[in-house]
């Protein structure tokens, strides 16, 4: 593994697992896994705790992360917070629509 992805897996690991305690080989371990409830694991803690949310997300291949967001319901609790992150994480990796009225441009 290069060193920057080692970074970023260390960082998805303090961030995101703070009440877990994962490695950063780990989290890489996760990144590679085959198994879907893995993988989607990962992507809810990144998408609900990453402090550099684009990044982490940028790890997932595009289409696994298509399929994780059309498969991720919004939760009642906290909804508005993670209905932002979810949509915003949409537009900017599938040219989704962006739904947050804040961020639009006004034409």
């Amino acid at each position: 593994m290069k060193n920057e992805t080692i970074d970023r897996y260390s960082k998805i690991a303090k961030d995101c697992f703070w009440e877990y305690h994962f490695s950063a080989e780990e989290i890489g371990q996760l990144f590679k896994s085959n198994d879907k409830r893995e993988k989607q694991f990962l992507f809810e803690k990144i998408l609900l705790n990453s402090h550099e949310l684009f990044k982490d997300m940028a790890l997932f291949d595009k289409q696994e992360l298509e399929a994780m967001l059309e498969m991720y319901e919004v939760p009642r609790f906290n909804k508005e917070y993670i209905y932002r992150r979810k949509n915003s994480v949409e537009y900017y990796f599938l040219d989704k629509p962006l739904m947050i009225n804040e961020l639009k441009w006004i034409a």
